[in-house]
């Protein structure tokens, strides 16, 4: 015991019990001992003494407050779910090591945070006084603090973390809004991370849609914007089809005052339009077999009670109102019309189709192909065969000799009316109007026509789970996706991609809709799954720069331009296409300062024409040609005019070059045109991207003296010439073009002129001292130059004998030669610093190889005067 007893007075007995040592109630809070008091005894020793009975000491040690309250943990944690009040969120737990009630009790708690939607209890009890949003605000910090009885509060407060999670929503996580997609990456997918969360309901399958929106793009989809003849070509079909609705131009017309889109191939008509198709355009005979095709889009029928509404009528101009043959809309049915003529037979025969398709009244865009093989005609909506629901016989037409007018947009009401005028009005839209007559299409060819560049795809298909099915429609803009797995589901989802082939889409966004349906395990009500509402975002492509280069201006004689085959106008003409790109993004202010990378790339064109400058051609004198065998195997055609030269088709650069390469100018009479000025100019796209004008210039070389002109000609420019011979047996084009002498070269040409005639004086009579010898060596001359100066005329004396024209004449003596170059040596040297100026616009000299001339290599330099006019 920590206690001891000491007596203060013996005599009294005064005693007194103390602390040996300080007592502390935490290590014990009360004593109980028995104390004893003994007297002094007899005798001297103390012998013999007395002790008292027992008495029972009971001490309690009484409490200082010294400590404060701790908690029990350093930091406390939960979770609640935003939208509710709770009672108690967590309780939090403090402790005081003091030994008496009074300070050893927690007698309060407080939150020392401030500004929070929290409150606590004197147990420690934490609830929220607000329901809390997972949106506003993820997780909470607070800080609490606790108080013994006697006031004294913890040294550290404690951290209380509160997490609020959102209600479980049952629908498709981890998704982005926005997918962005890049021209020429490929299937690029949209969903990468999506799974679906369904708050542990018990699902057995999820039906799943995507689709993709692109109906308000063009025909309702990133389909290339080239012309129809151009698509029908490329497909495969069958040459021959008419274009009812071209784009306007000169030559086609009727289309112009039609309403017309943002796209110029596509023509709406609102009730109160229609055209008339020339004469001449479609056969009036169709025969038992021809195919129409269109696009067409088209709604509900206006008013109460829908009339027909013709997309193509063929009926009589004047006097009656006959039918003939038509396609016409009908509450939501298409109608095909076909009448036949009693001469053709009389019998009783189908005469009216009808189809009744929800497609018709949709509002959206629809490819449509009706094959005609009479008495069978079937549609392809979409490249879907559709069999007549209804067929109506009738008897044949009365034969007349009334002319028959064909019309789009509406019928042409020629008689029991006081005025012809249109009727039976169009609402909606169409496009790539067409028919065949005399052929049908096939289904590879009418798929072809109406692929879409764009749609759904799914990546590795064979890694999708066992229970998976998956189905796409005809576009490939809907793909729907089934499971009873909702990680197969999951997986699946992941792979959905988005792809568009086209080198140069259509830039702006392709809205996504994803919609899903969960059937649950013997549940009256299963989860709902939210649609998703995303979209693609399809950038601008590098647009293409196309340039056309080549020999700008050149002159010939005239003699060359009169010849059969003309001149050559675009020997070297080169197309190519460069796209600007960077190879990393970089800030404005340093965009002038960073290199641009110019990166030649590969496409199609659609046109090129070369037009004529100024006056058109006078078809009694001058033309452009071209063989059309160098259109073979090409998916190119062309068409002549007197305003120029058109080659249209879908095709390679190279291709194009290759044609335009060929065409040739003629001018049969030259002696009223001195030059003739031409543009070239390509198109890809239907006119999207455009390339420079390339402006050609061609001289026409003429003289008093066109023997004069032609020798100037062709001694002006041997150096060239001899250099040119040296080309390459296979090469193709040995065409040289030079460029047009300016005035101050012509003065200075003809100023040599008068030295170079006295030449041409000495080379005649050399040749015609020599004519009958040539013959005889031809064999022996072998291993020189050919010299080919076809284009080259010498007037002769008519009084002087001569053979037949077009023999060809050969020199014979080398003497002879060597004196005409001596002679021409001597005559250039004399003016060499006024040819040291015109080297660069001296003229090249064609070298053109007659089909019936056999030009061989031989000893010394040939003459050939095959052409010469005596």
């Amino acid at each position: 015991m920590p206690f001891e007893a000491v007596v203060l007075n013996k005599t009294s007995g005064e005693g007194r019990l103390r602390a040996k040592s300080p007592v502390d109630c935490e290590l014990q809070k009360e004593y109980t001992f028995i104390i004893q008091a003994y007297d002094c005894g007899s005798g001297p020793g103390g012998r013999n003494w007395k002790k008292s009975h027992k008495a029972v000491v009971h001490i309690q040690v009484k409490d200082v407050n010294e400590f404060s309250p701790a908690f029990k943990e350093s930091v406390y944690k939960a979770t609640v779910t935003e939208g509710k009040i709770y009672d108690s969120i967590l309780q939090v737990e403090a402790i005081d090591e003091d030994c008496s009630p009074q300070y050893s009790q927690i007698c309060n708690y407080e939150i020392v945070t401030t500004d929070v939607p929290f409150a606590i209890d004197r147990n420690g009890n934490i609830r929220n006084t607000e329901k809390l949003n997972y949106d506003s605000q993820h997780q909470y910090e607070i800080k609490v603090t606790a108080f013994d009885c006697g006031q004294k509060h913890a040294t550290e407060d404690v951290l209380v973390r509160v997490n609020v999670k959102p209600v479980c929503k049952p629908g498709w996580q981890d998704w982005n809004k926005r997918i962005e997609y890049k021209p020429g990456s490929g299937s690029k997918p949209l969903f990468p991370s999506i799974h679906l969360e369904t708050c542990d309901g018990p699902v057995s399958s999820v039906h799943t849609t995507i689709e993709l929106h692109t109906n308000y793009i063009g025909k309702g989809c990133d389909r290339e914007t080239y012309s129809e003849k151009s698509l029908q070509k490329l497909c495969g079909a069958s040459s021959g089809a008419i274009d009812l609705l071209p784009s306007p131009s000169a030559t086609t017309n009727w289309t112009a005052g039609l309403l017309m889109d943002n796209n110029d191939m596509i023509f709406k008509f609102d009730g109160k339009q229609g055209a008339k198709i020339p004469d001449g355009i479609v056969p009036k005979n169709l025969t038992d077999q021809f195919t129409i095709t269109l696009w067409m889009k088209h709604g509900p029928s206006p008013g109460l009670r829908a009339e027909k509404e013709t997309i193509l009528c063929n009926s009589d101009k004047t006097e009656m109102n006959r039918h003939h043959y038509a396609l016409y809309v009908h509450n939501c049915r298409l109608v095909f019309l076909l009448r036949k003529d009693f001469d053709q037979a009389d019998t009783f025969r189908p005469a009216e189709f009808h189809w009744k398709l929800d497609q018709i009244c949709d509002k959206e865009w629809h490819y449509y192909v009706v094959n005609v093989e009479f008495p069978v005609v079937t549609l392809y909506m979409d490249g879907t065969t559709y069999e007549p629901y209804l067929v109506t016989n009738d008897w044949p037409i009365h034969p007349s000799h009334i002319a028959m007018q064909l019309t789009v947009g509406a019928c042409w009401q020629g008689g029991e009316v006081t005025k012809p005028r249109f009727a039976q009005y169009f609402h909606g839209s169409l496009a790539s109007l067409t028919i065949r007559p005399g052929k049908i299409e096939s289904q590879k060819v009418i798929s072809c026509l109406q692929a879409c560049k764009e749609g759904l795809d799914i990546n590795s298909l064979e890694s999708l789970g066992q229970g998976i099915k998956y189905h796409f429609n005809p576009s490939q803009s809907v793909l729907v996706v089934e499971g009873d797995d909702i990680e197969n589901i999951n997986q699946a989802l992941r792979k959905v991609s988005y792809i568009n082939s086209r080198q140069f889409p259509t830039a702006g966004v392709r809205r996504l809709k994803v919609s899903s349906k969960v059937q649950c395990f013997g549940e009256d009500v299963c989860i709902s799954i939210p649609d998703i509402d995303a979209y693609v975002m399809v950038f601008q492509a590098n647009e293409p720069k196309i340039t056309i280069s080549g020999t700008d201006h050149f002159a010939r004689p005239a003699a060359q331009f009169e010849n059969e085959r003309g001149v050559t106008l675009l020997p070297d003409i080169k197309i190519v296409s460069t796209v600007t790109k960077m190879e990393h993004p970089v800030e404005e202010h340093d965009r002038a300062n960073k290199p641009v990378a110019l990166e030649e790339m590969l496409h199609n064109l659609d046109f090129c024409d070369v037009l004529v400058i100024g006056t058109e051609l006078d078809p009694e004198q001058e033309c452009l040609e071209l063989d059309h065998v160098e259109l073979q195997g090409k998916h190119l055609d062309a068409t002549n005019s007197t305003a120029g030269y058109s080659v249209y088709g879908v095709d390679s650069m190279n291709n194009y070059e290759q044609v335009l390469r060929q065409i040739r100018y003629r001018n049969w009479d030259t002696s009223a045109t001195f030059d003739r000025k031409f543009r070239v100019k390509c198109s890809e796209l239907n006119g999207r991207y455009t390339s420079n004008e390339f402006n050609l210039e061609v001289n026409i070389l003429h003289s008093s003296n066109s023997n004069f002109m032609d020798h100037v000609n062709h001694m002006i420019v041997q150096p060239q010439f001899l250099q040119s011979v040296h080309r390459p047996e296979g090469s193709t084009g040995a065409v040289h073009n030079s460029v047009v002498p300016s005035v101050a070269t012509i003065v200075i040409i003809i100023c040599v002129s008068i030295l170079i005639f006295i030449i041409t004086l000495g080379v005649y009579r050399i040749r015609t001292a020599h004519q009958h010898s040539s013959a005889d060596n031809e064999g022996s001359k072998e291993n020189e130059m050919d010299w080919d100066d076809s284009a080259l005329t010498i007037t002769v004396n008519p009084m002087e004998k001569y053979e037949k024209p077009h023999q060809t004449e050969e020199e014979s003596d080398e003497e002879d030669i060597e004196d005409e170059e001596e002679d021409t040596t001597s005559a250039e040297s004399d003016e060499s610093e006024e040819e040291e100026e015109d080297e660069e616009e001296e003229e090249e000299v064609i070298v053109q190889k007659r089909d019936k001339q056999k030009v061989t290599r031989q000893e010394q330099l040939e003459w050939d005067d095959s052409t010469l006019p005596y």
